[in-house]
């Protein structure tokens, strides 16, 4: 196998921050199709539930049409990792959107019946950790895999946010002007815009590693991952807050009845979050050094839940909002965590690191709305996300400890590999 190029491309000496980023070619082209195939996927999500509850008329056919793009990640992430490490990057990726375009295309079709349609939808969700792992490996190539790669993934994350707050509005708005089928027809043409910048906005690298089964390959990366003690803790640290700080997004509509304000708060209630991460990763990013955004990691992480608690309290909605912005804008623990993760892992395992991480991070989420869900159904939606927190901050505190401890040991190993 010939060598790899990893060398980033040169930043202009007189650029900073997510200025850095930006200025990189090949990031600006990853950024661009990112934003493309991400509005595809939530366009394509709503149109679907959209057809499907018109074609059947059921409501439980409908939510498992949405629940379907988080089902199939486990299994993609942990069955097909290895094809980040195993192809070239930009061939995976490439190969990713022209899979999710011929998805599509066969959706919008009038024959399509209500079975393969959310066949599809498995295929689409199967696909997209192995997608996102690939990509986010390959920003270790295109930017290094220092500070520019953080605000890399910064910038990634933000659109992801932005994408589902504009991409559920859009949809909504483009189902009135156009048919269900229609509206996946649209998703093909961004998920085919988007492999013709990754085509040709991105440069040809080689794969990491090749050879044998790739389902052997792709467990065995995934025990490896899980079996080393720092990564894991690293991993279980990325995955936590995520999976407890979705119940009151899940639990929005139910809030908003049990408080007797309109629909219309609904909205404001989903949104408050995500304008909350943005805003937080927007002011580590820019705000803060390297070194200070490693400091904020842990506090952070171990209390980004406690504003959760006020629910029990029934402050008033505004209190409510100011919560859950808080609560959005720990996210920014993750800036520095990133680096910690890429440091972590070798450079041979990162593909499937980074699946796998994508895998874990979706299903964890979605395990965490259907048990927040389930808990609503026995107690109130305020003491069910007070009891979240709780239990939530509980569990990031442990997870806290861990990540100091192992960081401890990697550091003694360090210095006695260097004394060696």
């Amino acid at each position: 196998m010939q060598e790899k190029d990893t060398t980033p491309l040169p930043v202009p000496p007189d650029t900073t921050g997510y200025g850095a980023v930006f200025a990189v070619r090949e990031f600006r082209a990853v950024f661009a199709a990112h934003a493309l195939s991400l509005l595809g996927v939530v366009v394509s999500e709503i149109a679907l539930t959209v057809l499907v509850y018109g074609l059947t008329g059921s409501p439980l056919l409908s939510a498992l049409a949405f629940a379907l793009g988080f089902l199939p990640y486990i299994a993609g992430g942990t069955l097909l990792a290895g094809v980040a490490d195993r192809f070239p990057a930009r061939r995976v990726l490439v190969g990713c959107d022209l899979v999710c375009a011929g998805c599509a295309a066969l959706m919008a079709l009038p024959s399509t019946p209500v079975a393969a349609l959310l066949a599809l939808r498995c295929v689409i969700a199967a696909v997209s950790p192995v997608f996102n792992g690939t990509r986010m490996a390959t920003l270790t190539e295109i930017l290094g895999d220092g500070d520019l790669f953080v605000l890399g993934r910064s910038l990634l994350r933000m659109v992801s946010q932005s994408a589902v707050l504009v991409g559920f509005g859009l949809g909504g708005v483009l189902l009135t002007f156009v048919s269900p089928r229609g509206a996946l027809a649209i998703t093909l043409g961004t998920f085919l815009a988007s492999a013709l910048l990754l085509r040709f906005g991105t440069r040809r690298r080689p794969a990491r590693a090749g050879g044998g089964s790739l389902v052997r390959y792709s467990l065995a990366g995934t025990r490896e991952v899980l079996g080393d003690r720092r990564i894991r803790a690293l991993l279980l640290l990325l995955w936590a807050p995520p999976m407890f700080v979705v119940a009151p997004e899940a639990l929005a509509a139910a809030y908003a009845d049990e408080i007797g304000v309109g629909a219309a708060w609904v909205g404001l209630l989903m949104c408050a979050m995500p304008v909350g991460t943005i805003a937080g990763e927007l002011y580590a990013g820019a705000a803060l050094s390297p070194a200070a955004r490693s400091r904020i990691v842990l506090p952070l992480a171990a209390g980004g839940l406690l504003p959760l608690l006020v629910y029990p309290l029934h402050p008033g909605l505004g209190w409510i909002l100011l919560a859950l912005l808080l609560a959005g804008s720990a996210g920014a623990y993750t800036l520095g965590l990133d680096r910690w993760f890429v440091d972590a892992v070798p450079e041979e395992l990162r593909g499937r690191a980074m699946t796998v991480h994508t895998a874990g991070l979706m299903t964890i989420q979605g395990v965490g709305m259907a048990l927040a869900g389930l808990a609503a159904e026995f107690w109130s939606v305020s003491t069910v996300v007070g009891s979240v927190g709780v239990l939530g901050t509980a569990c990031c505190v442990l997870l806290v400890l861990e990540v100091r401890r192992t960081g401890r040991t990697a550091e003694v190993g360090d210095r006695s590999a260097r004394r060696g």
